[in-house]
């Protein structure tokens, strides 16, 4: 019972890892990636500095997304301002209502941005939501309707709605004609809007990888913790979500280089979100595998000790008994002398030698 209890505390205290200090975030994508090993380490400087990488990673695969959203923007503006000058019905904008002078609702195909479809003259919600679903279907595209506009993009979670009056506000515009949008395209003045577009993009990219991949790590984590139970560890869950937001390293890096080629080879995975998943667990259960490994091998060097310390602990007990036989048996034999000598036949023997002298002896 006593060496169970000392099993326990002794796999308690070797779960406590001392936090690693002073190295970098790029430091720490080297180590996330090819040292699991210091995934205890890194998990034990807290959620906060976890949380803290995990958005400077997905910080940068926002600004991906948002310079390549951003350079499609730019193209589609370009071609989009021929377009309008040549084939495009006339329109205007005042006060939040953007106006297009035809009946029917417009779809136009397009290779490089997808299905494009206008109508300014519905209000029915369940018009507009199939108006969505083709473009979903279709992949890529947009809707342009009298008081927003609704971007789809393969790079983006759902679709990005732009407010008109709100957008233009912004920028002091409050009405517009066809003409008056392609010499505004054509000239300079579109940089400050590029600007303002770039950092819409980031902040929308950004808040809705960064609340995905925090699921991701929660739905890892309730894994690893079960996983731990098998193992039959004791590791708190914070240590085991940490470890979950680490072992997302690859994956969101996987993420950036997926999306760079989707772009430019139009390469599609079907089950990448399953892969991202996937990769990601098997980092953590691999964690959780070699904190299991060193327990067991530090357990053993300390189960080592222990045998150790006991068969020490018998030999001296064995010569303290020993010593104490020995001095026994010093302390019999003192008795027995003493006894000896103290006798009554020893007393009168001599007595009677003395008797027995001859009387000449005292001369």
């Amino acid at each position: 019972m006593a060496q169970k209890e000392e099993n326990n505390h002794v796999e308690e205290k070797k779960e406590e890892y001392k936090p690693l200090k002073g190295i970098g975030f790029f430091r720490k994508v080297k180590y996330s990636i090819v040292n699991i090993e210091k995934y205890p380490e890194m998990a034990a400087e807290g959620i906060g500095k976890a949380v803290s990488y995990i958005a400077k990673l997905v910080a940068i695969l926002a600004i991906v997304l948002s310079i390549w959203n951003l350079y499609q923007t730019y193209q589609m503006v370009r071609q989009g301002a021929d377009y309008l000058a040549n084939n495009f019905p006339d329109f205007s904008y005042s006060d939040g209502t953007l106006t297009v002078n035809t009946e029917e609702a417009m779809k136009i195909d397009n290779e490089q941005f997808g299905k494009i479809i206008v109508d300014t003259n519905t209000d029915s919600e369940e018009t507009i939501n199939q108006y969505l679903n083709e473009i979903n279907e279709y992949g890529t595209g947009a809707l342009i309707l009298k008081d927003r506009v609704v971007l789809r993009n393969i790079t983006m979670i759902g679709e990005v709605s732009y407010n008109y009056k709100e957008s233009f506000n912004s920028i002091n515009l409050t009405a517009f004609s066809k003409q008056d949008v392609v010499n505004y395209v054509q000239s300079g003045q579109m940089n400050s809007l590029y600007f303002s577009l770039f950092i819409t993009l980031f902040i929308y990219s950004f808040s809705m990888y960064f609340i995905n991949t925090l699921w991701y790590a929660v739905i890892i984590s309730i894994v690893g913790y079960f996983t731990m139970w098998i193992l039959k560890m004791r590791m708190r869950y914070v240590a085991i979500f940490n470890m979950a937001i680490y072992g997302l390293t690859l994956s969101t890096i996987l993420t950036i280089i997926y999306l760079i080629v989707n772009i430019v080879f139009n390469f599609t995975i079907e089950y990448f979100s399953i892969m991202y998943v996937t990769v990601a667990t098997i980092y953590l259960l691999a964690a959780m595998f070699i904190i299991k490994s060193d327990l067991i091998k530090k357990q053993a060097e300390v189960m080592k000790i222990i045998e150790a310390q006991q068969i020490v602990k018998k030999e001296m007990e064995e010569k303290e008994s020993e010593r104490e036989k020995d001095k026994e048996k010093e302390e019999q034999k003192k008795e027995d002398k003493e006894k000896t000598k103290d006798k009554p036949e020893n007393k009168e023997g001599k007595e009677d030698r003395e008797h027995d002298e001859p009387e000449g002896s005292n001369a």
